[in-house]
């Protein structure tokens, strides 16, 4: 696999190393010794896919907070997707970056999104599927969304008037850098307190 660094620290475009033949081409999409050598050491818990019916549907912007931490590799198995992280993680150099990359079956590439930042995607094609490698389980009582077209990420979205999206994504409050921060440490204080057995 080839690793290319993004912008935000963490975070990974992968690219298959195809080995061609008249049958086709075989390649690794996971290698834990490799990601680990990326600095990249969680392990893939659970394996998702979404089916996108329309050109132009948006999801996300969504991550998980502690104690349910979850990084994701993200790759589009047919049609075509602008893929998307934002680094919400405050104690990081690229906090409130965006970065965003065209995903296709025939480009063959991955994202890599770490935890605490959140992802989400617009397809450019009808039919499309996106597969995910999860390095966390979903847990609905750590599950976090921001606007997709919160101006606080200035996302460069290839569409931003006619699309599909849940009206819950839809409708997320603007991006509150402090009430972030708050969010945080009390969920990190839950979860030291759940593995501590002392009262938060």
């Amino acid at each position: 696999m080839i690793f290319r660094p993004t912008p935000i620290a963490g975070a990974f475009v992968i690219a298959p190393e195809r080995h061609s033949d008249l049958r086709g081409y075989f390649a690794r999409t996971w290698c834990e010794q490799e990601f680990a050598a990326h600095g990249v050491r969680e392990r893939v818990v659970q394996a998702n896919v979404s089916h996108n019916l329309r050109r132009h549907t948006v999801r996300g912007m969504h991550l998980q907070v502690p104690p349910a931490l979850e990084g994701k590799l993200v790759r589009c198995t047919s049609g075509a997707i602008y893929d998307v992280v934002v680094d919400l993680r405050p104690q990081s150099p690229t906090f409130l970056q965006s970065y965003g990359t065209e995903l296709t079956p025939q480009n063959g590439e991955g994202l890599y999104v770490p935890p605490l930042c959140a992802h989400g995607f617009l397809t450019l094609a009808d039919e499309t599927d996106v597969s995910y490698l999860m390095t966390g389980a979903y847990d609905p009582a750590c599950a976090v969304g921001f606007r997709w077209n919160d101006p606080a990420f200035a996302i460069r979205w290839p569409e931003t008037q006619e699309v599909t999206i849940a009206g819950r994504d839809a409708s997320y409050a603007d991006f509150d850098a402090p009430a972030w921060s708050k969010r945080l440490a009390d969920a990190y204080a839950r979860s030291t307190a759940e593995q501590t057995g002392e009262p938060s």
